[in-house]
């Protein structure tokens, strides 16, 4: 979209690790100086760590992308949420062996007649695990048997881990003794600083046939690097969208308001619903507390009503014993004052008139 705007012949800030774009900075120069030395020995593990988007697999493709492909025979390993058998199974396919319906015996009877016909072929085989920092101890100690494979000169396999920091920890665990034994070379890959940085964007940019149009002032690089701290996904995704804004807006110099409000709008679009007052959630949570407070309200005033009613009801019959009790006392006492004990002729048992003779 914005690359025939501008004049350019590709997408600078693809965010797919590509070795034709790769960045040799102070960092990533010294990451490949391990790798080639790595390499060099022909066997054990090299380890590479960075944060995430630090272009650690970039690194790699491009380290592969100097060697002779007819030497290489790489099996390249994302997915390492698996457990030991799946890892294997996984390495097998990678080497484009069958798997299906294997038992371990014979994946690894496989796995090893493969990597003797290398040798014999004068090939490398090489095994590359990404997001190592995923695999767990049992994992990590499977990979490490698969390096017992060798001549009686040589290692027929030679592993690189990549992955997070964290994988450090792993790695340093008491359980792990004898893979530390067996890494030859790690390094930790760190962010750029703000000097690379902006050689980065330029490289990239300078990389797809960029002739100084869009143009970047001191301020929005010094914003970029605010940003994204040196790390170079965020730097691609940050400066492909500020692009792709240039493009809509016409825009043929970034300044540092450019890219602050690019950064606004990434901001926006990964915050989570509003839930302050005005939002829709807000107004149907109101509304659903009207409702409740509505209900308890009427629950309250027929509680209320009942309990009144109740209340009106022993009244009424309170009211109405106290009469019978009022009554029968009369009646009592005209029983006791009458002789022969009972009530004169004429006298009404439930009236209040004398008890004297007519």
């Amino acid at each position: 979209m914005y690359e025939s705007y501008y004049g350019l012949s590709g997408k600078p800030f693809q965010l797919r690790p590509d070795p034709h774009f790769f960045f040799g900075s102070k960092g990533h120069k010294r990451a490949m100086a391990y790798l080639e030395y790595g390499l060099s020995q022909g066997e054990g593990f090299i380890v590479v760590t960075g944060e995430v988007g630090a272009g650690k697999t970039t690194l790699v493709r491009n380290l592969f992308n100097h060697l002779p492909s007819e030497q290489i025979v790489a099996a390249h390993i994302v997915n390492t949420h698996l457990d030991p058998d799946d890892t294997l199974r996984m390495v097998v396919a990678g080497f484009g062996l069958p798997y299906e319906g294997a038992s371990k015996t014979d994946l690894l009877t496989r796995l090893e007649q493969f990597l003797r016909i290398c040798d014999q072929q004068n090939k490398r085989a090489l095994l590359v695990i990404d997001e190592a920092q995923n695999l767990n101890p049992k994992t990590v100690e499977e990979l490490r048997m698969l390096s017992n494979f060798q001549t009686d000169d040589k290692s027929l396999l030679q592993t690189f881990l990549l992955g997070q920091p964290e994988f450090r920890t792993t790695l340093h665990s008491p359980g792990m003794q004898q893979l530390r034994q067996r890494v030859i070379a790690s390094y930790h890959l760190g962010p750029m600083d703000a000097t690379e940085t902006r050689a980065y964007v330029e490289h990239r940019l300078a990389t797809v046939g960029w002739k100084g149009d869009p143009s970047f002032d001191d301020g929005a690089y010094a914003a970029i690097f605010a940003h994204t701290g040196g790390i170079p996904r965020k730097t691609n995704t940050l400066c492909d969208r500020l692009l792709l804004m240039g493009y809509l807006e016409e825009l043929h110099n970034f300044t540092a308001q450019h890219v602050n409000e690019v950064i606004a709008d990434i901001a926006d679009e990964f915050k989570l619903p509003e839930s302050g007052p005005g939002s829709a959630d807000d107004a149907d949570i109101s509304a659903n507390l009207g409702a409740l407070q509505s209900l308890d309200q009427r629950a309250l005033d027929n509680a209320q009503t009942e309990r009144r009613v109740s209340a009106e009801i022993l009244d009424e019959r309170m009211m109405r014993l106290e009469k019978s009790i009022v009554s029968v006392l009369s009646i009592l006492k005209k029983i006791v004052a009458t002789p022969g004990g009972m009530p004169a002729a004429g006298t009404q048992a439930t009236n209040h008139t004398t008890d004297q003779p007519e």
